[in-house]
């Protein structure tokens, strides 16, 4: 292949020629063929599994010890120093040349920072491995480069520990981290899946700019199509392994031509119209013409006003959960933190009340204090008409069984170490539901099969499962104890879009059958919005906004949510 132009160096500076990767027998990237143009992004998007983390892991060196890459692949890198096959360079050339020349930002910051070293030693650590500068001279560089990325206070980011920051401060440290030697080519895998909106619209906004101030490329890997519709150029959509599709971002997402993009596309919750059930990619691989219908309005007045003339299943009254720094030693009289600062709503039978917030807002410690898993500071919670903060440990332990929560993250909260029968029926055993094990045995396999998943996957393992799958037994396992309220957490924040309709429409389909009541919440307005009836907004502990959720939608009454909105990507 003839690279020598200088035409052709300056304008392509990345070549994936021909990538395909196997594990055994099994090939997990087939034939994928890519370019990345000079001061472009190029997005990639899919499922998981479609191949898009693989692929940058081939780019970065950094694939498992078992992956085989086929010998006709190519990864061509058009540098200042001529071009040169990535994937025949030696480990010690390929380590020096990453993260300089290439750069990476990883999905998860929690995670990707070193828990006992301070945030400026480890980006310092990065500078000086690629560059020959003093201690000195690399403590002003991370200081600057915190400054460039936005965190505040960078002489104290400096010295703090990851634990000390933000997810969304973390994620700015990652940044710095992959910007520290002016890469030509900066990879971002999934950036911005663990933050909230309004943070992650700040980090794709920092993003472009850094991306312009260095003439840096970027490759943007993400399952959200509105996210890569804000940031990139060109896309790319793999499936399975393939490239099913790729061209300009405004073309594929105008006209697709594939059903997969299709679908993709589609099973987004629509901001401006409520579809009674979300599309989902299988819809439209069985039928391309596929539609969805439309909730009205008049349907969803109907329905409310059967909703809200009966009594509330749950009220919330002047409900407080303040935490004290000295706490143990009964010294502080002033609260440290108004995690919940007098919020007052209620829930009727057969409502989804949405809650929405930033992190920090107090989402979480709510729903906590509602399960009696924070006792709280004050305030009344009454279910069924009883103060339920009253109650004894028996009787909370009872109360369990009809309050209910589905956990954000479907991998930290099923024990590895037990089987799918195990975590369904343990707690059926303990609430004594079912006379004995055959009985809760048999009842679980129903459950698990009317959650989609199959009663021959009773003696598997969580890690056996995909995310979707985990999160499905994680509702199939709150189903066990048929509970009449149900706290989803976060419950869909962790999956791809796809996995995310065929979740959401689950929880809907079992709220009609089982007359389920919920507090869904989460970051996501789109995503809180299709399921709510009611909307309660949350900043620094406060309630903000309590509305129908597309009056709160259409006519938000504070900045604050006006900011939610606006931070939505939109395609």
């Amino acid at each position: 292949m003839d690279n020598s132009t200088p035409l052709q160096v300056n304008k392509i500076i990345l070549e994936v020629i021909d990538l395909s990767i196997s594990f055994g027998e099994k090939k997990v990237l087939d034939q994928v063929n890519f370019h990345v143009k000079k001061g472009e992004t190029l997005g990639i998007v899919g499922e998981s599994g479609s191949g898009k983390s693989l692929t940058s892991l081939a780019i970065m060196g950094l694939l498992p010890p078992l992956a085989r890459i086929d010998p006709a692949s190519q990864i061509i890198f058009h540098g200042p120093d001529g071009s040169i096959d990535l994937l025949k360079l030696p480990v010690k050339e390929l380590r020096l040349f990453r993260g300089n020349q290439l750069g990476m930002i990883f999905q998860e910051p929690m995670t990707s920072l070193n828990p006992s070293i301070r945030c400026g030693e480890q980006v310092e650590e990065s500078i000086r491995l690629h560059q020959k500068i003093a201690h000195k001279a690399a403590k002003a560089k991370v200081i600057e480069l915190f400054e460039q990325v936005k965190l505040p206070d960078p002489e104290r980011m400096y010295k703090a520990y990851p634990h000390e920051l933000s997810g969304g401060q973390k994620q700015r440290v990652m940044i710095a981290m992959a910007i520290s030697c002016s890469p030509l080519l900066l990879i971002a895998d999934e950036p911005t899946t663990a933050l909230d909106v309004t943070v992650q619209q700040a980090t794709l906004e920092l993003l472009k700019e850094l991306q312009q101030g260095y003439g840096m490329s970027m490759i943007f890997i993400s399952h959200d199509l509105g996210v890569i519709a804000n940031v990139s150029e060109e896309v790319l959509v793999m499936l399975k392994g393939k490239v099913v599709e790729q061209g300009n971002v405004q073309g594929i997402f105008e006209a697709p031509k594939e059903n997969y993009t299709r679908g993709l596309i589609a099973c987004r919750p629509r901001l401006e119209e409520r579809f009674k059930r979300l599309p989902t990619v299988d819809d439209f691989l069985a039928d391309p013409e596929y539609k969805s219908d439309i909730y009205s309005a008049k349907e969803r007045e109907t329905f409310h006003q059967t909703l809200y003339n009966q009594p509330p299943l749950l009220e919330v009254k002047h409900l407080k959960k303040y935490f004290f720094n000295a706490e143990l030693f009964k010294t502080a009289t002033t609260p440290s933190v108004k995690a919940v600062d007098d919020i007052s709503f209620s829930v009727y039978p057969g409502e989804t009340l949405g809650l929405v917030g930033e992190s920090g807002s107090g989402k979480t410690t709510l729903s906590r204090s509602i399960l009696l898993l924070e006792q709280p500071t004050s305030g009344e919670i009454f279910f069924r008409g009883k103060d339920i903060t009253l109650l004894k440990k028996k009787e909370i332990r009872a109360l369990r069984q009809k309050i209910q929560i589905i956990f954000q993250d479907p991998y930290s909260s099923l024990n590895p170490r037990h089987t799918i029968a195990q975590i369904i029926c343990e707690p059926m055993e303990v609430h004594k539901i079912m006379d004995n094990k055959t009985d809760r045995f048999n009842e679980a396999k129903r459950i698990l099969e009317k959650v989609g998943l199959n009663a021959s996957d009773f003696k598997k393992y969580p890690h056996e499962f995909s995310g979707g799958q985990r999160q499905r037994i994680g509702i199939a396992r709150a189903l066990a104890l048929k509970p009449e309220f149900i706290i989803c957490d976060e419950s869909v924040s962790a999956l791809d879009v796809s996995v995310q309709a065929q979740v959401l429409n689950l929880l809907n389909d079992l709220k009609t059958e089982f007359n389920f009541t919920y507090i869904f919440i989460s970051h996501d307005l789109a995503v809180v919005k299709y399921m709510s009836d009611q909307l309660l907004v949350m900043q620094h502990g406060e309630m903000k906004e309590l509305a129908d959720a597309d009056e709160v939608y259409s006519h938000p009454k504070t900045n604050y949510t006006k900011e939610l909105i606006a931070a939505i990507p939109k395609l």
